[in-house]
């Protein structure tokens, strides 16, 4: 299950990215990575609420099913696409087994709630998320970007005797 968002627009912001120094830019990701982190924490956020409102009249043991899954859903990092530069992060269910259910994974339980089965209804929780909160979580990226890119000017600024 993946869910891709491509940004378009911020041209200003990339020439100023570029013209800036490379630390910024560093293999640890610098301001950019940090913005897209707090982006998919957004989505991340959505989520879990949906899931927590789509498992609003579940039983006490499909609660608690869900509670280990709610626990699972997390933002990672990510690797660049093939043949490209940049950062990556990623809202994603991790895989683990339920304890005490052999071969029942969270990943599993994810893709029934979210697309359903012959026998259970599609209760979507993810697509959601993402259509509810992806401007927001554009917005977050725009805004913790051009933040951190003005703290890092005025940073080298300082340090080179700028005003």
């Amino acid at each position: 299950m993946k869910v891709e968002v491509k940004l378009h627009g911020l041209d200003e912001i990339m020439k100023t990215l570029r013209e800036l120094p490379a630390e910024l830019a560093s293999t640890r990701g610098g301001p950019v990575r940090t913005a897209l982190r707090k982006a998919a924490v957004v989505i991340q956020k959505q989520e879990l609420a949906n899931l927590q409102a789509v498992t609003a009249t579940a039983t006490a043991e499909e609660r608690l099913s869900t509670g280990f899954l709610a626990k699972n859903v997390v933002v990672s990092r990510g690797k660049a696409p093939r043949g490209t530069k940049g950062e990556r992060f990623l809202v994603r269910v991790r895989r683990k087994t339920y304890p005490g259910r052999q071969g029942v994974t969270t990943l599993q339980t994810a893709q029934l709630l979210e697309y359903g089965s012959s026998q259970q209804p599609a209760e979507p929780w993810i697509r959601p998320a993402v259509q509810s909160r992806g401007r927001e979580a554009i917005e977050t990226f725009e805004r913790e970007l051009a933040g951190a890119v003005d703290r890092a000017v005025r940073k080298l600024a300082k340090q080179n005797g700028v005003k």
